[in-house]
């Protein structure tokens, strides 16, 4: 077996002929296209579900890529050796590949449920998977050599030129294609088995006649049994992992899933209250409990609905329970409820217990619902709102901490009318005050009058937030209900008029506005509720 890694480009007057046909080096250039795109699948596969589990999606990418890139390296120095039995070492670095990155999203979810080790456990994986990515571009330099006497830096260009294109396909698969169709657990298994034909199958037809039977049996034999691993697991994932995201959660799971934007969870109990306990989760964050949902929705929406109300904008609150109380007052005309994911306003309109709760609201005439990025669609909107209640998640992600910035409230008065009311939920002002009084100092900022009250929300405790009119209106002086309002369970005067007042260890803090370049608002909501 020839041990020539690099090869000088033989001269004019040297005519020496090709090992193997421009198709074979093509072939095994498509070997490389693969690899590439199913190395970056299982990075991104690694990122995101760190992002699902932990939240802090700019931490835990950074994390995944800095050490990935960190072993790439160590992979290709460790690499070295090998060069001289490139064939099997190369197969054999694929099969390895394949085990560890088509089970990774498994064992990391398994560590996070079960063994509560998941930083630890993401490190030594995205290490590992790093490590052998790293050690497939030496070896393949010198297959590409054996296969072709070239240039050493043509050689190059070729490798990376496939390479960094099967990365962009890799890239744009995992979100369009490996996730909706998958979802993550099964489609890191797919792309593993994938990874395996194309690195050993293709790689020892090519060199059959330079590779001993036996080594060629073992190879094969080695990707066959992770074949039938990954097969294996792949037929009982479904159950796997409905045990493990249980191992997370109080009450019995009665629905989940995993959407290209989050991932939803339903329990169901009695075992508490005698009466059915509905809660919804989100990446693992409660969004309210059928038991006293009202008081938060109520407090929410009927201040911001004491004016002129005919029509409204809703931004968040996919569960359609937000648009449940709008749609109380007869003389709503429009309702438009943006929410980014389809996926969850689908589950409002047509899962038995969030239907039931919202009262069916997503099918009433007044009501269109929008799935999109409530900053993006800003920006393009054209029609007014008399009122707008924003119902976002807590900002305690780069992606929604933009929606608690100044920017998003700037382009928000587009389409206000001078006399609108918006109202914001502002997180916890006993739990994350820091958070809190920042959001409320941010919209100031983008120039709205503003005024700050709370409730309390068993499930959630002291919850807060902030009522907010255009400098063009009147300030809103404290949170009212109109006077034709709904029966109410929770509100009344008395209590919005209490509501105003903070107890003298949670008022006003002196904290920054959060803008795009500065999300503000991120740092302390990390900060405070990590030990919650």
């Amino acid at each position: 077996m020839s041990t020539i890694t690099l090869e000088r480009a033989p001269s004019a007057t040297e005519r020496v002929p090709p090992r193997h046909g421009r198709g074979v080096r093509f072939l095994l250039l498509l070997a490389v296209f693969v690899c590439a795109a199913c190395g970056l699948v299982y990075e991104l596969a690694l990122a995101a579900l760190g992002s699902y589990l932990i939240g802090n999606s700019v931490m835990q990418t950074s994390v995944v890529i800095s050490v990935m890139v960190f072993a790439m390296g160590i992979g290709s120095l460790a690499a070295k050796p090998l060069q001289r039995r490139a064939v099997g070492a190369f197969a054999l670095v694929e099969v390895l590949l394949a085990l560890v990155g088509g089970l990774s999203v498994l064992v990391l979810y398994v560590c996070f449920a079960w063994l509560r080790i998941y930083m630890p456990a993401m490190v030594a994986i995205s290490f590992t998977v790093g490590l052998l990515i790293g050690a497939e571009i030496p070896l393949l330099m010198t297959l590409l050599q054996r296969i072709r006497r070239q240039e050493a830096g043509s050689a190059v260009a070729d490798m990376f030129a496939f390479d960094y294109v099967g990365a962009l396909v890799g890239g744009l698969c995992f979100p369009l294609l490996l996730l909706p169709t998958f979802g993550q657990l099964k489609g890191a298994l797919v792309v593993g088995s994938v990874n395996a034909v194309a690195g050993v199958v293709v790689v020892l037809w090519i060199f059959r006649r330079e590779t001993r039977r036996g080594v060629q049996a073992a190879l094969l034999a080695a990707m066959a049994t992770v074949l039938g691993v990954l097969a294996t697991v792949y037929v009982l994932a479904d159950d796997i992992e409905v045990t493990a995201r249980q191992q997370l959660y109080r009450d019995p799971i009665v629905h989940a899933e995993t959407t290209p934007y989050q991932d939803i969870v339903v329990t169901q109990s009695t075992a508490f209250t005698g009466q059915p306990d509905t809660r919804l989760f989100l990446n693992g964050d409660l969004q309210f409990s059928s038991i006293d949902e009202y008081r938060y929705h109520e407090a929410l929406v009927h201040p911001a609905l004491s004016g002129k109300r005919s029509s409204v904008l809703i931004l968040g609150g996919g569960d359609a329970l937000a648009l449940r109380e709008v749609l109380r007052y007869d003389d709503v005309d429009r309702v438009t409820l943006v929410d980014l994911d389809p996926s969850m306003t689908r589950l409002a309109r047509s899962f038995g217990p969030l239907a039931e709760l919202n009262k069916h609201a997503l099918d009433d005439p007044r009501a269109q619902v929008v799935n999109a990025d409530a900053f993006n669609w800003l920006r393009d909107a054209k029609q007014r709102y008399d009122a707008v209640v924003i119902d976002f998640p807590d900002p305690d992600t780069a992606a929604v901490a933009k929606l608690y910035s100044v920017e998003f409230y700037h382009l928000l008065g587009r389409v206000l009318h001078p006399h609108s009311q918006i109202v914001v939920q502002g997180g916890s002002p006993f739990f994350a005050p820091k958070a809190y009084w920042s959001i409320v100092t941010t919209i100031g900022a983008a120039g709205y009058g503003t005024t700050a009250y709370q409730m309390d929300v068993p499930s959630f405790g002291n919850w807060g937030f902030v009522l907010a009119t255009l400098p063009t209106g009147r300030p809103p002086s404290s949170p009212r209900l109109a006077a034709d309002a709904p029966s109410l369970r929770s509100l009344d005067s008395e209590v919005l008029a209490a509501s105003t007042v903070f107890p003298r260890d949670r008022r006003p803090l002196d904290v920054r506005p959060s803008t795009l370049m500065d999300p503000s608002v991120l740092e302390y909501t990390r900060h405070e509720w990590q030990n919650y």
